[in-house]
């Protein structure tokens, strides 16, 4: 984000932010209903496989090591934070991921928990940069949110106590307008095709990394082209192109070639090779590829209907 961009986020926040009141949102107002997370099995464990390989919560959350290919998770560090996102993925100020084992939510409620990841806001009433993708998860079905939750519940508590964010200074005043209600949506009757995709692809968060900024938000154009920059130790990374262009985008993948992209890093069959000063990645294959082969292909039959974009990538550049 470049300085005009802060300038105007500041500006456009100034105008409207006697209208927005993230408090407005917190169970205190009475605006909201008391929710109960589920204690079903099957539900836990739905939320166990969509914190893990869909909506990857367990990717910010957790310690990866970067060290080897792919950053797994560092053993023991499940929920307990770690991640910190700065500079050096283009973001104004610096942030980090929260411990969301019990240690560190054993005294919010469920209905805080669940206002936290689908509307953006914090115990305390306070706006959460949307570096949280709240805005997409708010988006799920309520079931799968709260499915979600209900597995964060029973992770073993990880005793990490974590930096406060520190976001520049008038990205402070843009974020009293950024929290909002969740916009619950109903899951796709049938668990395949192109709808089905769309919906894993935004609980996911695909577009958020493989789409270029400008202006602080997503370049609408270039839905799912890559070219997103992120700077590792030792060197740049972009991110990939993954709309259908037949050149420089997944437009010649088969579905088969698809699911196998993502299965070969399972964690299962796939040792993660120390990198030493080569290439590594942000992505979370190894967390993507415990998603089932139906979900995968879902997820490519979606891609394979967005506009397809001519925009060659290269993926990293060594410093």
């Amino acid at each position: 984000m470049n300085r005009f961009s802060f300038l105007l986020l500041a500006a456009f926040s100034v105008a409207i932010s006697c209208c927005v009141n993230p408090k407005a949102y917190s169970p205190a107002s009475g605006r909201i209903r008391t929710v109960t997370l589920p204690t079903a099995t099957a539900q836990i464990e739905r939320g166990r496989y969509l914190a893990n390989h869909v909506a990857v919560c367990m990717d910010c959350h957790s310690k990866r090591d970067y060290s080897r290919l792919t950053g797994p998770v560092v053993s023991g560090t499940l929920g307990g934070a770690g991640a910190e996102f700065g500079k050096n993925y283009g973001l104004p100020g610096t942030y980090y991921a929260k411990n969301i084992t019990p240690f560190a939510l054993k005294n919010w409620s469920d209905t805080e928990l669940l206002l936290a990841m689908t509307a953006g806001v914090s115990k305390n009433g306070k706006p959460l940069f949307p570096l949280m993708p709240y805005a997409n998860y708010g988006k799920m079905d309520e079931s799968d949110a709260r499915s979600i939750l209900a597995y964060v519940r029973t992770l073993e508590p990880v005793e990490n106590a974590v930096p406060e964010s520190k976001p520049a200074a008038p990205i402070k005043l843009a974020m009293k307008m950024m929290p909002h209600k969740a916009r619950f949506q109903t899951m796709p009757v049938e668990k395949t095709g192109a709808e089905y995709g769309k919906y894993l692809v935004t609980m996911a968060g695909c577009a958020d990394c493989h789409t270029r900024r400008g202006m602080g938000g997503m370049t609408k154009k270039a839905a799912f082209a890559g070219g997103t920059e992120i700077k590792l130790a030792n060197g740049i990374l972009r991110t990939a192109n993954i709309t259908p262009d037949s050149e420089t985008g997944i437009g010649t993948w088969t579905k088969a070639a698809f699911i196998a992209r993502f299965k070969t890093y399972d964690p299962t069959t796939f040792k993660a090779p120390d990198v030493g000063n080569g290439f590594n990645t942000v992505m979370p294959w190894s967390m993507y590829a415990g998603m089932s082969e139906q979900d995968l292909g879902a997820i490519y039959d979606y891609l394979k209907t967005v506009k397809p974009v001519k925009n060659k990538v290269d993926v990293f550049t060594r410093r």
